[in-house]
């Protein structure tokens, strides 16, 4: 079971217990509880993927802050040959770190019928792997 989210104008793929860096959410602290609620795509556990139109009303995706870190050093360097000119400038990225707690479909009846309703792809698809 996986779902395709939509984050900060990013699209990510999700499955329970993966681990994610997402660009930084001032309002969030460590442990704290975010719910992903535009879900694009979701594959569910009878193999049927599930196509929003533009998002599937009633899933959403519950995660668990696990921390804010800063990324890695890049070093960003610029040179025009013959002119003397150089600029090495370093930048690290701030991210928080989650962690997916669960993929919600809705057990209401009437949430789970717009659900229901959302464009079935295809019923058997292979992981590829």
């Amino acid at each position: 079971m996986y779902a395709i989210i939509e984050h900060k104008g990013k699209q990510y793929k999700v499955s329970k217990g993966d681990i994610l860096k997402l660009p930084r959410s001032s309002d969030v602290k460590k442990n704290d509880v975010m719910t992903f609620d535009n879900i694009l795509i979701l594959k569910n556990e009878n193999n049927q993927v599930i196509v929003g139109s533009p998002k599937i009303i009633g899933a959403a995706v519950k995660a668990k802050v696990i921390e804010q870190i800063r990324d890695k050093k890049i070093i960003v360097f610029k040179k025009k040959r013959r002119h003397n000119y150089r600029r090495k400038i370093g930048h690290r990225q701030d991210l928080t770190l989650i962690k997916i707690e669960d993929l919600v479909t809705s057990s209401s009846p009437e949430n789970k019928s717009k659900i229901d309703e959302g464009k079935v792809v295809k019923k058997e698809i292979s992981d590829g792997s």
